[in-house]
Formats: structure tokens, C-alpha cells, sequence
């Protein structure tokens, strides 16, 4: 769960920049958050979410 808000409040962070620095239309950002929220209703969305999982084990594994 922590992992999840986490990466939610990372994608929510980079989409203000790239919509303030002008790199992202307010358009795409709608258009990103309709696909994020239509793909988490589908049968895909427990193989997303467990290899978001298996990333973030895998980086905070790494030791500098």
C-alpha cells in the first residue's frame, strides 16, 4: 500500500511539472489519467501492479 501512494504521488508530482514547464497539455494529462483509470478495471491491473511491486523490491534492494 505504501509503494502504491508512493508511486501515485511520484506520477502526481512529475504530470504538475510537466504541465506547468509546458512539456505536458493539460489534454494529455486527462487523456494519461483516463487510460490509468480505465486500465486499473481490467483484468491487467493485478500483473501491473505485481511487477510495480517486483521494481520497487528490486530498488530499494539496491545499496549504493
Amino acid at each position: 500500500m505504501a509503494v502504491t501512494i508512493s508511486a501515485v504521488l511520484l506520477l502526481l508530482i512529475l504530470a504538475v511539472i510537466f504541465v506547468r514547464s509546458g512539456g505536458l497539455k493539460m489534454s494529455h494529462a486527462v487523456v494519461c489519467l483516463l487510460l490509468g483509470f480505465f486500465l486499473a478495471g481490467t483484468s491487467m491491473a493485478p500483473t501491473i501492479s505485481s511487477g510495480l511491486m517486483a521494481t520497487a523490491d528490486i530498488v530499494s534492494g539496491i545499496r549504493p
